[in-house]
């Protein structure tokens, strides 16, 4: 991975055998960021995504293998409990273009993956909402 910040936006390539999680921690320590948004796209070959279903507040994961596009990822960075945080979505398609995504579990980079991170001068901190049974954001 290799990265350059420029102001509040930070542009990063994730390198092929990396796993994008790690490299979205690794530098929102090392850059001290409370508050951002994340966009990406690039390439993977194994992923897991969950689903969130409310009736039961339980996450389902799906593994995927193969060849896919990162056609969508998006998500934030903030904190909860004043600690790393991290809230990333994501999309892939295959190559007869359907597309599978939900919350980010793990993804490992295939070829590359581009990355703006958007730093928000500012925090937001994060609380388990006990009816919703999800970290929300807390003002």
């Amino acid at each position: 991975m290799e990265y350059k910040r420029f102001n509040n936006k930070i542009v990063v390539r994730i390198d092929k055998g990396e796993e994008i999680l790690e490299k979205i921690k690794e530098i929102a320590l090392k850059e001290n960021i409370k508050l951002a948004s994340v966009t990406a796209l690039g390439a993977t070959n194994n992923f897991t995504v969950g689903v969130f279903k409310t009736a039961e507040k339980k996450y389902y994961s799906n593994e995927f293998k193969g060849d896919f596009e990162i056609v969508s990822l998006t998500g934030t960075i903030n904190t909860m409990n004043g600690e790393f945080y991290t809230h990333i979505h994501m999309s892939a398609g295959n190559d007869k273009g359907e597309v599978f995504g939900g919350h980010l579990n793990k993804a490992i980079v295939s070829a590359t993956c581009e990355m703006v991170i958007d730093v928000i001068d500012g925090t937001v901190d994060r609380y388990f909402d006990e009816e919703i049974g999800l970290n929300l954001f807390k003002f």
